[in-house]
């Protein structure tokens, strides 16, 4: 499962590394979108198998940013 960007914007900072466990609206990583920060959620608990989205890269909306797996 992916968790995609809501808005277009960057990633400023990545939160997790990819095996690690995240409880749901635990902060995965920070976007600045339109000079404001927003902090990007865990949908559910569970493990994060991939990061798409590195610090400093602009994503467009709907864009994933981790690809999670439910625990």
């Amino acid at each position: 499962m992916d968790v995609k960007s809501r808005v277009p914007g960057k990633m400023v900072e990545v939160k997790v590394a990819v095996g690690d466990t995240v409880a749901t609206k635990d902060v995965l990583g920070v976007m600045e979108a339109m000079k404001m920060m927003s902090q990007v959620p865990a949908p559910a608990d569970c493990v994060v198998e991939e990061i798409l989205a590195r610090d400093g890269e602009a994503v467009g909306m709907g864009a994933p940013l981790f690809r999670i797996r439910r625990v």
